[in-house]
């Protein structure tokens, strides 16, 4: 089916009717199949890793659709690439196969561009725009069929689908401090880049580790921050005082600048207390740039994924920071806040300290799901404003409020311990993984800081704002690229 088609398709009331019958259909199976306990997986973990392409002076570039042929993803922009590991069981034979299958397809990748002279960069936002710069790529558009098209959104269906359906509601607004813009395509989401980690708890268990996963998002945003400048030429106000405190994780602002209607579908998810609220919740959820299966796929249904594909597609637009994600083993929860980081051992880390925490919240019986949900949600904000600086939300083993970060974290990093242990990881291993996470707690230091601290540095010489961040940006691309691990960086400070 020619896209132009599809597109119009996805906006005709008669195919709305039909998705959405489907989708309560769909879901109605899902819910027997929960309440019939059909769903036992095992716990286990995987990730998706999103980064960009750039040439060797730093540039954002097209990745050639070959690339695209050796198991990476295509994601939003022309520029952008995603890495999926397979689920393994959560325990040390599966970290270290997540780490290997990780490095592996990030290697493969780097080869691949290699072969153009580009390179791959995993980073919370890129801020060296092509030749034609930042704001002529994003706002680049050509007409086919009538219709206005992002030049530089990836060429699927799907994307072009969904630009249209979200910019119908109005243009799409990006409000920073220095930074008032509209523009007419979805095609600004694609200046974030992020990890997601997927976690598949015992099915009894999915509510509450659900739960726990969205109190832990403000000091896991803030240690893991690594987006807070945008390029250059996209600010209206290029104060540097003004650049500089504009927040620590701007990749929150960028997504939630999809939500030009209301209620925004970027947000914290709702507390659910069963697996069946999660599929209430889907379908709930403001329908988006509606797919049917005979569009992409022939043949009769087999399996799960065929039986419910209606409603995964609307899954797959349940943009929460923390989302279930159903699948052939039950629900997992994919925790979408954290920034991509400079490493593969960086992002290895965070994967294990978050399963480590979730699961010590659950063994120990730690009342932080008491936290009340207005109060995660402040806390989660003042995160990607404020980093180690800001005012987060914690409710300790002993079961008082604390807003007190030297409470907080050494709390966090033991509760990671005792859930590790409990998977089995031994001491040394222990360390080498939640160790870095700790350095970076204990010097107050993030990739958003260290970007931070390069930028003010070149202010400080006399450079000029752009200069300094264009500076820095490239300093990040080399220490990313030969992926040294981020706790090694300050030794090569410039």
């Amino acid at each position: 089916m020619d896209w132009v088609d599809t597109v119009r398709r996805t906006r005709k009331a008669a195919i709305h009717d039909e998705f959405d019958r489907r989708v309560s259909s769909q879901a109605a199976s899902l819910r027997e199949a929960l309440a019939a306990g059909n769903f036992d997986g095992e716990f286990t973990l995987g990730l998706e890793l999103e980064g960009y392409a750039v040439d060797t002076d730093g540039r954002l570039v097209t990745i050639p659709d070959a690339v695209f042929e050796t198991g990476c993803q295509r994601e939003l922009g022309q520029h952008n690439a995603e890495v999926n590991t397979p689920a393994t069981t959560f325990d040390p034979a599966g970290i270290t196969e997540q780490a290997r299958s990780l490095n592996e397809r990030v290697g493969i990748l780097r080869d691949e561009l290699a072969d153009y002279d580009y390179r791959f960069v995993t980073d919370g936002m890129w801020t060296l725009g092509p030749p034609q710069g930042a704001l002529a790529y994003l706002t680049a558009a050509h007409e086919v069929a009538g219709q206005q098209i992002p030049s530089n959104l990836s060429s699927a269906a799907r994307y072009y689908a969904l630009d249209a359906d979200i910019t119908a509601g109005g243009p799409v607004e990006l409000s920073l401090p220095g930074c008032q813009r509209t523009f007419s395509s979805i095609l600004v989401e694609s200046l974030a880049t992020s990890m997601q980690v997927h976690i598949q708890p015992p099915m009894g268990e999915f509510a509450q580790y659900f739960t726990l996963a969205v109190r832990t998002l403000g000091p896991m945003l803030a240690l893991a921050a690594n987006a807070p400048f945008l390029p250059p030429s996209l600010y209206t106000d290029p104060a540097p005082e003004t650049v500089l405190d504009a927040g620590v994780e701007l990749r929150v602002a960028v997504f939630e600048s999809m939500n030009v209607r209301e209620p925004g579908k970027v947000r914290l998810p709702a507390d659910i207390e069963h697996p069946v609220d999660a599929v209430d919740c889907i379908v709930a959820d403001r329908r988006c740039a509606p797919y049917l299966r005979e569009w992409v796929e022939d043949g009769p249904r087999e399996g799960f994924i065929d039986d419910h594909w209606e409603f995964l597609h609307k899954q797959g637009t349940f943009w929460r920071w923390v989302r279930p994600v159903f699948g052939p083993t039950g629900p997992r929860l994919e925790y979408r806040v954290l920034a991509a980081q400079p490493s593969t051992e960086g992002v290895i880390a965070f994967q294990a300290l978050l399963a480590g925490v979730l699961h010590g919240l659950v063994v120990t019986d730690h009342p932080l799901a008491e936290l009340p949900w207005e109060v995660t949600h402040d806390s989660f904000y003042a995160a990607a404003r404020d980093g180690f600086d800001a005012t987060l939300a914690w409710v300790t083993q002993a079961g008082e409020r604390t807003n007190d970060p030297r409470v907080i974290y050494p709390e966090l990093f033991d509760i990671a311990r005792v859930g590790l242990r409990d998977r089995g990881f031994e001491t040394e291993r222990i360390n080498e993984l939640v160790g870095p996470l700790e350095e970076r707690w204990a010097t107050q230091t993030s990739p958003s800081v260290w970007k931070r601290e390069q930028v003010r540095d070149r202010l400080d010489d006399g450079t000029a704002l752009s200069t300094a961040i264009e500076a820095m940006q490239r300093a990040y691309i080399e220490r990313c690229c030969v992926n040294d691990p981020f706790a090694e960086w300050e030794a090569t400070h410039d």
